[in-house]
């Protein structure tokens, strides 16, 4: 495991984070066995939210009494001082601690929830508050927008960036990790396998690993999934393996979204998971998961091309900031079934 000076922390923090999103899905016996393995094999952040179901009682029920050996970042997703600061006050409490490591300002992919964050009566002064009174060590954002998150931390507010990186989504490394690295941020990718579609996982797991990041978060719901990430950092990456996974990122990134979800179909088609497992799919077919997701969005996908008020102009690319050919890459998907 690497462990590398945590931005402005001072804090060595392991290159592999341990991602609580997904462990309200499994049992809690389960959840536990799985956090505290991955705390006893060197893994030393722990990621979860608010909004994460019941993930932040999880962590207080099966890891508080250890809370000294990790560093705890959660999130908040109000955009207000009221919520925010309720949101704060209710996480402490459910991971049964008085403070956390980092809290973020979670999901900020539009100009004006980041005027309304950080304006008077916004959520970025409820953060400001806590960290105060000892309750936020430091406070960082997260979004899915690289382009604006880039010109957000310019403004020196935040101490932490949280962004996508991964085989299929290596934008990041246009303007907003270099940014970040002059800024001295603490830099944290999320989503190595994009949510599941992703692999070989090792693969996968190398890609980030091998940027200039400090911590790769990826979701973990039990001890085998653990080994399976912790083997794939065993190895340093070398020149000539990272110039592989980043040419294999340029040809899988050439689908251009950044999961922003600017976009919304009236089909209720998930248009960014469609549009990032696009080049993935046809060069290395998915993980189960993500055979999943098509097969229960298989009747979305196969309506696409019927559906008549988007005959003319589909209404997903007329919001998409990048200006995507959706459509067709939707009716696309629908030649695998």
């Amino acid at each position: 495991m690497r462990y590398t000076t945590f931005g402005k922390s001072g804090y060595k923090v392991s290159s592999l984070g341990f991602g609580a999103m997904n462990l309200p899905g499994v049992p809690l016996e389960q959840a536990r066995e799985t956090l505290n393995y991955a705390l006893d094999h060197g893994i030393n952040y722990i990621d979860t939210a608010a909004a994460y179901r019941n993930s932040e009682e999880i962590i207080g029920e099966c890891i508080s009494h250890r809370r000294n050996e990790y560093f705890l970042a959660t999130k908040t997703g109000a955009r207000d001082y009221e919520t925010a600061k309720s949101e704060i006050e209710r996480s402490l409490t459910r991971m049964k601690t008085d403070h956390v490591d980092l809290l973020q300002i979670h999901y900020v992919n539009y100009v004006h929830e980041f005027k309304k964050i950080m304006g008077e009566g916004g959520a970025y002064e409820a953060a400001l508050e806590a960290q105060r009174e000892g309750k936020v060590r430091f406070i960082g954002i997260t979004g899915h927008r690289p382009d604006l998150l880039a010109k957000w931390i310019a403004k020196g507010q935040f101490s932490q960036i949280l962004f996508h990186l991964n085989l299929a989504q290596p934008f990041a490394l246009d303007e907003l990790i270099p940014k970040a690295t002059e800024m001295d941020l603490m830099k944290v990718a999320m989503k190595p396998l994009s949510g599941g579609f992703i692999q070989p996982v090792d693969r996968a797991i190398r890609y980030p690993y091998s940027q200039n990041v400090h911590v790769t978060i990826s979701g973990m719901v039990s001890i085998k999934e653990v080994q399976e990430n912790l083997a794939a950092q065993e190895q340093e990456v070398g020149t000539e393996e990272r110039q592989e996974l980043e040419q294999l990122a340029l040809e899988l990134g050439q689908h251009d979204c950044r999961r922003c979800n600017y976009c919304s179909c009236p089909l209720e088609i998930s248009i960014p998971d469609v549009m990032i497992s696009s080049k993935f799919r046809e060069k290395f077919g998915l993980l189960p998961k993500g055979d999943g997701f098509f097969q229960r969005q298989k009747d979305r996908i196969m309506g696409c091309a019927d559906y008549e008020p988007c005959k003319e102009k589909p209404l997903c690319e007329e919001k998409c900031p990048y200006h995507l050919p959706m459509q067709k890459v939707v009716q696309s998907a629908a030649s695998f079934y």
